[in-house]
This record gives structure tokens, sequence and C-alpha cells, in this order.
């Protein structure tokens, strides 16, 4: 590949970024979202997080998982109740990875 279509990929790529994110910079005046934008940001960082975290939990390989003896499952499971239980963010992190490393360490999963 030619080092001038790099450094064009590259420029062009550094305009739009600058273009995008200074986009409300830019303005003179303040700019208002409607109602219904403002109520659908609301739930953009759960949807992503969602939809980084639950192709690691689902796929192996790019398959579903196929067997109920992986770690994640209960990992998860495990997390998850307790943020239902006690709502911290901490102590899930902690509670899932112990039963993640039980099971694979202990287990061989």
């Amino acid at each position: 590949m030619p080092s001038w279509y790099i450094a064009a990929g590259i420029a062009g790529l550094t305009v739009m970024t600058v273009l995008t994110r200074g986009f409300f910079v830019i303005s003179e005046r303040e700019l208002e979202l409607p109602p219904w934008a403002m109520h659908g940001l609301r739930y953009a960082p759960i949807a992503a997080l969602v939809a980084v975290i639950s192709p690691e939990i689902l796929l192996t390989d790019g398959a579903l998982i196929a067997t109920w003896q992986d770690a994640r499952i209960y990992a998860v499971l495990v997390g998850t109740a307790y943020f239902w239980w006690r709502r911290g963010i901490f102590g899930m992190i902690v509670t899932g990875t112990a039963v993640l490393l039980a099971l694979k360490i202990g287990l061989g999963w």
C-alpha cells in the first residue's frame, strides 16, 4: 500500500473526527435536542455496554456456546445476582471474577 494512501486515510479520518466531535463547539448558539432524542440518549451507555459484553459472554470462536459447563455463564449469573442484591458495581466485578476463576482453575472449565 503506498504511503500517500495511508497518509490520505489518516488525514481524512482526522478531519471527520474533528468535525463530528467539534460540531457542538463550533456552533454559535446552543443546540437543543428534541425530547425523544434526550430520552433515547439515556439508554445509549447501557446499550453500548451490552453490545460489547454480550458477545464475549455468549460466543466462543464466533459460535454460540454449546454447553452449560462454561464458567462465563455462572460468573455472569452470580455477578448479576450480587448487583441486584447490593447494588454495588465493585462487588459485582469481584464476585463474578471469583466465580469465573474458581470454575476455570478449580474445575478446569
